[in-house]
């Protein structure tokens, strides 16, 4: 992975993402998205315009996260997927359960 970068605003938590995000990786990305998320409980906003590849360990790690805020009412949100990227969370029929815009 090679950034994460939070924003608080005053209706979501807004994070960029760039690089890879793969089994090597994704715990500390789950841990820095839920730090940030504890400290200020509301809806995820993923940017992931530069965020290269995912693999499968990423995908359960975004239903993790996607758990975790729904306890609490809030939701997440992906926007600016790659194709491919896009792509696998189509055929995993995650789109059912998180919002991906354009």
């Amino acid at each position: 992975m090679n950034e994460v970068v939070i924003q608080r605003e005053e209706n979501a938590i807004r994070i960029a993402l760039s690089g890879e995000i793969h089994s090597g990786n994704a715990d500390d990305f789950y841990r820095e998205v839920m730090e940030a998320y504890r400290a200020d409980k509301k809806d995820l906003h993923f940017s992931c315009r530069e965020l290269a590849f995912i693999d499968s360990t990423t995908l359960g790690t975004f239903v993790k996260i996607k758990k975790e805020v729904a306890k609490e009412g809030n939701k997440v949100v992906l926007s600016s997927l790659q194709p491919n990227i896009k792509k696998l969370f189509l055929i995993c029929n995650l789109d059912a359960i998180m919002e991906i815009e354009s």
